[in-house]
């Protein structure tokens, strides 16, 4: 079976891309070990909503996260292995994928997921994974939010908005500034379910009301980090939705977030502190 490899100098050495000549994911456990001081995330794609490009928003998001050194990053193309018990070797996972118009990878798929962030492990959701797992009204249990197949509208208008940070002292965004991005503006989750932390909101030019742009959530011992930025590459290019990304995934995997590159501190990623605890699987329901 031919696998195809993105070129070292596309990415960083963090970040293991392996596709068969079939356009699925070979097995991400031959795949070398991360080091021990580095947390293990998998980018699990291979489907979405035709208007949001996988194929080219995953490689992206794994040089990105891959630029915290602390990060290990493999892309995985094929939703079956959600059942996989290799799952579990990975410390998060960042789902960047919607079953559209086909079943979600199935029961095994949604019970060793549960099993997964309920037992101390981390999940990162881009966009619009938020609508993934439409049948399992668990999966809203996990997110803390997710899409509401019953709202009145999706988005506003593709268009620019202002991000403003609200979690000014969550690890996630502690020290991040405000920032303007052009995106979809997403007004579709649901209002209500278990309690959340809202780390950032945006108002929408149609209804002047604030929504959720990125939020943490615990389930079990773990964290789940839900981020509505990044319809596209161009929507994933800006400096700060890559910082969120970025740290939200740390905070997921048990790292402590780096300072960002560009706070009100003044401080750059290479000045600020570098370490962080890998999660050990204790209940951090507790903990921010």
């Amino acid at each position: 079976m031919n696998r195809h490899f993105l070129a070292a100098m596309l990415l960083p050495a963090t970040v293991v891309l392996t596709l068969t000549s079939a356009g699925r994911a070979s097995d991400p456990a031959s795949a070398a070990p991360a080091p021990s001081d580095q947390a293990k995330i998998l980018v699990l794609t291979g489907n979405e909503y035709p208007g949001h490009k996988w194929r080219e928003t995953a490689p992206l998001i794994a040089r990105f996260l891959a630029t915290d050194r602390r990060l290990a990053v493999a892309v995985n193309v094929d939703p079956q292995f959600l059942a996989s018990s290799e799952l579990h070797t990975y410390d998060a996972i960042v789902l960047n994928y919607l079953n559209w118009e086909s079943p979600d990878p199935g029961e095994k798929a949604r019970a060793n997921l549960k099993e997964f962030i309920a037992e101390g492990k981390g999940l990162v959701m881009v966009h619009n994974a938020c609508a993934a797992f439409q049948d399992w009204p668990e999966f809203r249990e996990i997110a803390g939010r997710a899409w509401n197949p019953n709202r009145v509208r999706g988005h506003d208008p593709h268009g620019p908005f202002l991000v403003e940070i609200t979690g000014v002292d969550h690890p996630i965004t502690k020290g991040m500034e405000s920032f303007e991005t052009t995106d979809e503006l997403y007004t579709c989750l649901f209002t209500s379910g278990r309690p959340i932390e809202v780390l950032a909101k945006a108002a929408s030019k149609v209804d002047k009301k604030d929504y959720p742009m990125a939020l943490v959530n615990h389930y079990g011992k773990g964290r789940v980090f839900l981020c509505v930025l990044g319809h596209d590459v161009k929507a994933l290019s800006p400096e700060a939705v890559q910082e969120l990304y970025r740290r939200g995934t740390a905070w997921a995997a048990g790292l402590a977030p780096l300072c960002p590159r560009f706070s009100k501190s003044g401080l750059s990623g290479d000045n600020a502190a570098t370490g962080g605890e890998k999660r050990t699987g204790k209940d951090v329901s507790s903990v921010p």
